[in-house]
């Protein structure tokens, strides 16, 4: 049987999703090796695909790959016709609503403009507060655009802060945590289900582990 398909979002989650099969008994070698190869062998029973992490979903719903690594930022932005099986436990980050130090951000009654890389979190966001807002989407340094007169605010991924700080902005309220997950195609799922389930497994028994729970 051919082995199953996991594409893998290029970068930390890669090396951290690496490090959890390799404690779980996979020979990760093809990988920490890759050269140019963006298709690698895993063991004898998968294979890993390198996208970047808007990729990793597309190639998941379209059923090229079987299952995917991807943070919740990308899954909350990109969209949700597969299943989303299991939190990794690492990648971890927070979307936060960010604005000028000192600025009273929800003072007084005009629309707000908003830029960021995400636009449907940042709109959803807003909505369930009932606030009408103009968003903006960039697509490089987000932290600019407040400083330009652009936007009165930003949403984004803040890991440490020290970016805002550095640029004069403060977090004015965190959106939500972000931690990397295990997604898997629908269809896939019942015509592999026993392989599928029998990985998540021992995926979600490594995860348990590194938190130190025992369950």
């Amino acid at each position: 049987m051919k082995p199953l398909r996991i594409a893998l979002t290029k970068g930390r989650l890669e090396k951290d999703t690496v490090a959890l099969f390799e404690k779980m008994g996979y020979d990760c070698e093809a990988v920490r090796n890759k050269g140019r190869r963006l298709i690698l062998p895993v063991g004898d029973s998968l294979e890993v695909v390198l996208a970047k992490a808007a990729d990793v979903i597309t190639y998941v719903e379209h059923g090229v790959c079987d299952m995917g690594v991807v943070g919740k930022d990308t899954i909350m932005e990109n969209g949700s016709s597969f299943y989303e099986v299991l939190d990794l436990g690492f990648g971890h980050c927070r979307f936060a609503l960010a604005a000028p130090q000192g600025a009273d951000f929800w003072s007084g009654y005009s629309a707000r403009t908003i830029a960021t890389k995400y636009p449907a979190t940042a709109r959803a966001f807003f909505e369930s507060r009932g606030m009408d807002v103009d968003i903006i989407k960039i697509e490089g340094s987000v932290e600019l655009a407040p400083l330009l007169g652009l936007s009165d605010a930003i949403v984004d991924i803040v890991e440490t802060g020290t970016t805002l700080r550095e640029n004069g902005l403060e977090i004015v309220e965190e959106v939500c945590p972000i931690s990397a997950r295990l997604i898997v195609n629908v269809a896939s799922l019942k015509l592999r289900k026993r392989e599928i389930e029998a990985l998540v497994s021992r995926m979600e028994r490594e995860t348990r582990k590194e938190k130190g729970e025992t369950k």
